[in-house]
């Protein structure tokens, strides 16, 4: 096993533990309860930590991890072309009428 990566938060472990399961690379979060500790041990060591399982994933890994931080977060919002509602930017179906946002990769975000 081979440590990948240190998050700030469980929720930012559990994303990239996805983000590695999605590329079919088995992985584990450690110290996933230790932030209550923090203070009473190092703050670095009681951050959650990805591991990976096999070490011949770990460069195809990374990879995955920086794609994953390099990534803009996408702000505003987009009209549906069906019923016209505004929806935030990260929908992919209207809320409203349950239309496809992402007609012919033709997003307009207002």
């Amino acid at each position: 096993m081979k440590k990948i990566y240190s998050a700030n938060n469980l929720m930012e472990a559990q994303i990239v533990l996805d983000l590695l399961a999605h590329a079919y690379i088995p992985a584990q979060i450690f110290n996933q309860y230790a932030q209550g500790m923090a203070g009473e041990i190092p703050v670095h060591h009681a951050c959650p930590e990805v591991w990976i399982k096999r070490d011949e994933d770990y460069e195809r890994g990374k990879h995955v991890i920086e794609t994953y931080e390099n990534t803009p977060v996408t702000t505003g919002n987009v009209q549906c072309p069906s019923c016209g509602e505004e929806n935030p930017a990260n929908f992919q179906l209207c809320w409203k009428c349950g239309g496809g946002l992402e007609t012919a990769g033709n997003r307009q975000l207002t």
